[in-house]
Order: structure tokens, then sequence, then C-alpha cells
């Protein structure tokens, strides 16, 4: 399954100019708590986002160190920045971090996990802005049923990457855990099916019983 399979193509932006006041009532009316930043030619520049918002409303701190703390505090800057921001292309968290649509859904977690955010712009090669995906959007992945992970491993892992017919391998899926068997043409290949078949959204466990063709004599 890739992003382009469960982003939501409608998304709600905002332009760098767009007052802070503007930014905060939109987050407000709208329940969201991120809004995409984006350039007149509709690129990506930035996320802007509630805890972006609460900059605003916490008291200014009295710089450590004098002149010189951004050598040592370099984070310090930027939140002052947001201190004074008006726009929410001041105020914004840039670069945003991004996806492409052709990428796995487990890619998607893995930033959202390692980067501590809730959303991905899904650009084009360009940077242009295609839609978004959440943590929500994963979560509804996660929860499709046995048989379409049986067709997602089917069609895409054993015939489109190990290039065997779909059907050569037995595959059964119950609630998400999933047993294969069969056989393939070699050691690795038995070791790495199981490893990309945990990968696939939806699949809870995986249990292997691949076995593989005698290797050819070299002799």
């Amino acid at each position: 399954m890739k992003i382009k399979d469960v982003m939501t193509e409608d998304v709600l932006t905002v332009p760098t100019g767009k007052t802070l006041k503007e930014t905060a009532q939109i987050l407000a009316t709208t329940g969201i708590s991120g809004l995409v930043v984006v350039d007149d030619d509709r690129k990506v520049v930035g996320v802007i986002s509630e805890a972006d918002i609460l900059f605003k409303e916490r008291s200014p701190e009295k710089r450590r160190g004098g002149s010189f703390a951004w050598l040592f505090f370099p984070d310090m800057l930027e939140n002052e920045a947001k201190l004074d921001a008006r726009t929410a292309g001041e105020a914004m968290s840039s670069p945003a971090i991004t996806i492409g649509p052709d990428r796995p859904v487990g890619e998607a977690a893995s930033k959202m996990l390692d980067d501590a955010v809730n959303r991905l712009p899904v650009v084009d090669d360009e940077g242009e802005l295609l839609g978004i995906v959440t943590r929500a959007d994963l979560v509804r992945a996660f929860t499709r049923s046995d048989s379409e992970i049986e067709m997602e491993i089917r069609k895409e892992l054993i015939s489109r990457t190990f290039w065997l017919q779909p059907t050569d391998l037995d595959v059964e899926v119950r609630e998400g855990e999933v047993t294969v068997a069969g056989e393939v043409d070699t050691k690795s290949d038995a070791e790495l099916l199981p490893e990309l078949i945990a990968q696939v959204p939806g699949v809870v466990s995986v249990e292997s019983k691949l076995t593989w063709k005698v290797a050819a004599n070299t002799h």
C-alpha cells in the first residue's frame, strides 16, 4: 500500500502572508491541529500547528547567557522568532517534513514516529502539494480486512516483487496474523518475504513455513 492510496487530496492550506490571528481562527473553527503553508506556486514551505501558535501565549523567557546564547542554545533563535511572529510564514515550522505519493505507508509511519509529527504533506518531485497523510490515515489503513491484506501480499509481493504467480504460495490471514507457506527459489527469498509481509499495513504477525530450492551445484 502506498501513500497515494491513503492520503487526503483536499488539503486546507494557508499562504505565508496569512496573519497569525486568521490562521489560529482556521485551526479553531475546523478542529484540525495543523495547516500546510504554501507559496504562490502551491509548493510546500512549512507547516503551522497549534504548538507554533502557542508560542504567542507563552511569556518570553530571558536570554540565557546574554548576546551569545545562540552559540549554546541554537533552538533559542527559532523560538524567539516564533514569539515575534505575525504571519503564518514567520511562525511555521520549516522546512516541512514531506513524503512522495509512491512511497510505502510504512515509511510514513517511521517518519511520523522518528520526527514526532502528526501529519506529512504529500508532494511531487517539484515540491508541489498533492495531498496530506495523517496518523489517523495510517491507523485506518491498519484496520483493513484480512482479504485486502491477502490480496496485497499476493499481488504486490509474491507477484510483482518475487516474480511468482500470485497463487504459487499459500497465504492465510486471520485477524491480521499471516501464515505463508510454499517453496521459493533461495534461502534469502525465504527470509526476505516474511520481512516484507510484516510491513504490509494491517499485518499483526507473520509465521513463515517457506522452504527453498536446493542451490544448484556450482562445481
